[in-house]
């Protein structure tokens, strides 16, 4: 049962670095990395510099991609930072919404996804992959990388199973809606002939408060994004019913990741009630007291979960106050 922190790779490596190392030192888990070129600083980058600044904690991308990427560069890329962290390093991958984006891209089909994910995984075990005009392998491999697979809908929660070592939920930390996602992704591993025990690590918005329904309002970008990115099912599990235009211009870059977030949570109000919102918080996100968040934590962990990595609303600063409230009075209560 691990909890991990997600801090964008919003500032240089080395004080990146020294975040991580801080939550280390705070007890927790694992510490994840998301991906997006135009965003932050790049990701392998700053999991080099961090591997060398740490000693036990757990590394991971969450998550890079196989559409700007090339298979093979982020199996070179995984292999470098496994190298320097024996035995913490995760790869998780997804079908790259935040980086494709943004350059006119369009993100992985599931097609697309799974093959990437099958050359990733036979370059990194030193097996040669098939490119057409030559066949090639990755010299000095890493076979014991594990590659997680982030999934929000049905259909990518079935692919995640079929294909991953462990899937990354955006599907909430209820009861039901996890129950829900975990269903999805047993029916897709039992269709590929694999065992339906695949790993599960749930990613939620965390913040230490007493003032839920203001943390709340705070969330309606995340809730409209979900929407968005084919969550609306389990969306629907928590009372929650709408429907939000797969693209929002006034916001930039996207909902998610918006640069002025006061602005963000205004229009996405076009969609998200403050009813919606604390139903949201409720059963996707970990807002409360310290307690609180604790007792959530033990019950996600109890439906299922291995592990779950807290986020902090925003991207464009380090999770700090997360990283002491939750290592201060959470993780304590936990152990």
């Amino acid at each position: 049962m691990k909890v991990g922190i997600r801090i964008p790779a919003c500032d240089r490596p080395d004080r990146l670095a020294s975040v991580a190392a801080r939550a280390e030192r705070l007890g927790f888990d694992e510490v994840w990395f998301p991906d997006s070129q135009l965003l932050w600083r790049d990701v392998f980058s700053v999991l080099s510099v961090t591997a060398l600044r740490t000693e036990r904690i757990g590394l991971g991308t969450a998550v890079t991609n196989v559409a700007t990427r090339h298979p093979s560069v982020v199996a070179s890329a995984a292999r470098t930072v496994a190298e320097l962290a024996p035995g913490r390093f995760t790869l998780g991958l997804g079908v790259g919404n935040s980086s494709v984006l943004p350059v006119g891209m369009r993100a992985s089909t599931g097609a697309e996804f799974a093959a990437g994910v099958a050359q990733v995984r036979a370059l990194l075990a030193g097996d040669e992959w098939d490119y057409g005009p030559v066949r090639s392998r990755l010299r000095d491999p890493a076979p014991s990388v594990p590659i997680q697979v982030a999934a929000s809908g049905p259909r990518n929660l079935r692919l995640a199973g079929a294909v991953a070592d462990g899937v990354v939920l955006l599907s909430g930390v209820s009861p039901d809606t996890l129950a829900a996602a975990a269903k999805q992704v047993g029916e897709g591993a039992r269709e590929a002939g694999r065992t339906a025990d695949v790993p599960l690590t749930v990613s939620a918005f965390c913040e230490v408060t007493d003032d839920v329904a203001a943390s709340a309002r705070k969330l309606k970008p995340i809730c409209a994004s979900i929407a968005q990115n084919g969550g609306a099912p389990f969306l629907a599990l928590a009372g929650i019913d709408v429907s939000v235009p797969a693209r929002v211009d006034e916001v930039y870059p996207d909902l998610v990741h918006a640069e002025d977030w006061d602005r963000a949570v205004e229009v996405a109000g076009r969609w998200i009630s403050d009813d919606d919102a604390l139903a949201f918080a409720d059963a996707f996100c970990l807002i409360g007291t310290a307690d609180e968040i604790a007792a959530r934590l033990r019950e996600t962990f109890a439906a299922g979960a291995s592990g779950v990595f807290l986020q902090h609303v925003g991207s464009y600063d380090p999770p700090h106050d997360l990283i002491e409230a939750v290592g201060g009075d959470v993780l304590p209560s936990l152990s």
